[in-house]
């Protein structure tokens, strides 16, 4: 079975496009639960009626999960601990103020969450204004619908998606009782000025929507408080999703889930082979089922056999796991060095070299989600700075017109120095600041990311207060 045909076996959703269904689908690979709508257990070999049932309706026994493996180690390796940009701005006071935002708001954390739900496409992040203070939450892209101008800006985000009476009733919606258990649509819109939140609809009827006056509101910002994230595509193209980070090894994955459950129930059966007996003497009768444990008379004619698998079938099981093991990494840009191979402590230099297909898997996502997510979130909080009141409040304080001129991201560096590599870079560094090829600032900020200082502007202004008058 592939990864068209499991598709398949999952239950349509009401009203969804293909787009919605695409999302839904891998976001199942994601989570791992894509293999839960087949119905049988993987050592379930006859249905109730005695039918043989076929691989492709059984659950595997083993899930490797390395989609989400490989995600989860290029997104430790772009927002991990050590590994968080720092903004970089024309005015001090801009850059202070959005490495403030980042660590009150959590955006570190907020950002992993978003480039491991955006790998399957897209990912969007809502900020909201409460009390003039910044509030970030993800959406489902899978329900939402963006629309941008002929500038590439987006100008109109629509969500919509079924309800029950249920969870309309829960959100204060007066629901008739004999309607709770129907289904209803429910869509909101967010344009450049305001947020419209339409009347829920009954999902058999077809009318045109309808809006709810009392719940929706003018916030006449001039542009939509949505930063729209497109995995490992280019920002100006008008589609809503991008490339998945991990389709293109679904259909190996499942081959080697299955080959591996394979294995397994192979091994299970060499424990206790199936015993097989001929006796001449009885012509008909039900055949003896069970292991080899049990001691057996047979008359002189008889003969008593078992069915087993050999070690070989299983080490040529392995090997071929493994080979498939590596095609998905290639195919990820996942690790494919063993660490444990290596006898001694390595480098900074040696680890960026083990682990350089998943550096360069984190590099084009450090244009996706930090040029195309971060940096466009800070923008936008410095276009709320104009247009709110009284600011926007960062860090206890009300900050007004934030200039975003020259706003830029300082990446460290992948992996920290050891004490090995650390004197000959302080002497580099050193001797390139005596020739005038670099200025002392960014031959402090170079060591300070070497050694893995998350702020190296914090410790260039330590440093210059530390000199005398």
């Amino acid at each position: 079975m592939d990864w068209l045909a499991l598709q398949k076996q999952y239950a349509a959703v009401p009203g969804a496009s293909a787009r919605t269904r695409r999302l839904l689908a891998l976001q199942k690979v994601l989570d791992g639960t894509q293999y839960d709508v087949l119905p049988y257990p993987f050592g379930s070999e006859r249905s109730p009626s005695g039918e043989y049932i076929p691989l492709s309706q059984r659950r595997p026994s083993v899930r490797t999960n390395l989609c989400r493996t490989v995600i989860d180690e290029v997104v430790s390796l772009l927002f991990g601990n050590t590994h968080w940009p720092l903004a970089v701005a024309s005015e001090a006071h801009t850059a202070e103020a959005m490495n403030c935002f980042a660590l009150e708001a959590g955006l570190p954390a907020l950002m992993m969450q978003a480039a491991t739900r955006g790998s399957v496409g897209s990912v969007a992040i809502l900020v909201e204004i409460l009390g003039n203070t910044p509030k970030l939450s993800l959406l489902e892209t899978a329900y939402l619908t963006p629309e941008w101008d002929h500038e590439a800006t987006l100008s109109v985000v629509t969500e919509r998606f079924m309800v029950t009476g249920f969870d309309l009733e829960a959100t204060g919606y007066p629901v008739n009782p004999e309607h709770r258990a129907s289904r209803f649509w429910w869509q909101r819109r967010w344009t450049r000025t305001t947020l419209e939140i339409f009347v829920p609809q009954p999902a058999e009827e077809e009318s045109a929507s309808v809006l709810d006056e009392k719940r929706s509101r003018v916030h006449g910002f001039g542009f939509v408080p949505i930063v729209w994230i497109k995995n490992l595509a280019d920002s100006s193209d008008k589609e809503p999703d991008g490339e998945c980070s991990f389709e293109k090894a679904i259909d190996t994955v499942i081959e080697a889930d299955y080959l591996l459950s394979q294995a397994g129930r192979g091994l299970k059966y060499g424990s206790d082979p199936t015993l097989v007996l001929k006796t001449p003497d009885i012509l008909e009768g039900v055949a003896r089922q069970g292991g080899a444990a049990t001691a057996l008379t047979l008359p002189p004619e008889g003969d008593a056999k078992l069915l087993e698998i050999n070690g070989a079938a299983a080490a040529a099981v392995l090997a071929h796991y493994r080979e498939l093991r590596q095609l998905v990494l290639e195919q990820l840009h996942g690790n494919r060095t063993h660490g444990d191979r290596l006898g001694a402590p390595q480098s900074g230099r040696a680890m960026e070299l083990m682990c350089q297909p998943l550096i360069w898997m984190a590099d084009r996502l450090r244009g996706t989600y930090g040029d195309g997510g971060i940096l466009v979130l800070y923008r936008m909080l410095c276009r709320f700075s104009s247009v709110l009141p009284g600011g926007v409040s960062i860090g206890g304080r009300n900050h007004g017109d934030l200039d975003p001129l020259g706003l830029s991201l300082h990446w460290p560096a992948w992996f920290t120095a050891d004490e090995a590599e650390l004197l000959p870079m302080a002497q580099e560094l050193g001797a390139a600041v005596n020739s005038g090829l670099l200025s002392q600032e960014t031959a402090a900020r170079l060591y300070a990311s070497a050694v893995g200082l998350s702020d190296s502007t914090s410790e260039w202004k330590k440093i210059m207060s530390a000199r005398p008058a």
